[in-house]
């Protein structure tokens, strides 16, 4: 039931890390696959490695912010395809700061880009998806949208996400349009591989380990195929036991309930 053979999907950023595991694993489930992004030189290369070993997959340039873009990238699926059955809404940026030290065009940025980026990806897709049948929405929130992470601009943007996700679900369940949310925990990628903050997040988390860009793609995929038919409006977190009592776990463990 994860064949996708027939289908397009349209990956924002898509170029590495997240959002590059799910291009190939669409790929290689048979979708024709857009990896939509700002990097213009990772998304050709990714492109151009995915038809090389035999896949359907083109490159758009696409500022997530801009109307404009977004109707490049239907335009695209349009002329390609004829038509659109998935939209991972993925691609997102971090602030790291405060909210003493968080300035207002580095908060209005994060939530342009993580929120507003994938509310207009929504907008720009459902008449398209809508004519092909219907089809899957994925929006990549956060572990961090179910509680008080330390960058603001970045949390909020993640519970935003997992709102836009339950209202878009129940206006667009009659278009036969299923829309949930993913929320990964720690995922060490190129861009975080050398933060100081991945060695306690690891400890603290119950699996002792982060997780892999190739697992939070199993999951996408999953919500993109017709396995999972019957969901809308869900969050689905994927973060090695992180939210469900880490911190609990932990008292647990230093006050000798259980030994880890």
């Amino acid at each position: 039931m994860s064949n996708l053979k027939g289908r397009l999907a349209i990956v924002t950023g898509g170029a590495r890390g997240q959002g590059e595991a799910e291009a190939r694993l669409f790929a290689s489930k048979g979708a024709a696959v857009i990896i939509a992004d700002v990097l213009a030189d990772e998304g050709r290369t990714l492109a151009q490695a995915l038809q090389d070993d035999g896949f359907e997959a083109r490159f758009v340039h696409l500022d997530v912010t801009d109307p404009a873009s977004w109707a490049g990238v239907v335009a695209l699926a349009t002329e390609w395809k004829g038509r659109i059955d998935i939209l991972v809404n993925n691609a997102g940026i971090i602030n790291r700061s405060t909210v003493a030290t968080t300035g207002l065009e580095a908060w209005e940025r994060v939530l342009k880009v993580n929120l507003t980026g994938a509310f207009l990806g929504i907008q720009a897709v459902t008449d398209r998806m809508a004519e092909s049948g219907g089809g899957s929405i994925i929006n990549i929130s956060s572990n961090s949208g179910f509680s008080g992470h330390y960058d603001p601009a970045y949390t909020a943007s993640k519970w935003g996400l997992r709102g836009l996700t339950r209202s878009a679900a129940m206006e667009l369940v009659s278009k036969n349009i299923r829309v949930n949310a993913v929320c990964p925990g720690l995922v060490v990628t190129g861009l975080n591989a050398s933060s100081p903050h991945l060695k306690p997040m690891i400890e603290m988390t119950p699996m002792k380990r982060s997780g892999k860009p190739e697992e939070i793609a199993e999951l996408v995929l999953f919500l993109a195929s017709d396995a999972s038919s019957f969901i809308t409006g869900e969050d689905f977190v994927i973060d090695g036991g992180f939210t469900a009592g880490a911190a609990y776990r932990r008292v647990a463990s230093e006050t000798g309930i259980f030994e880890t």
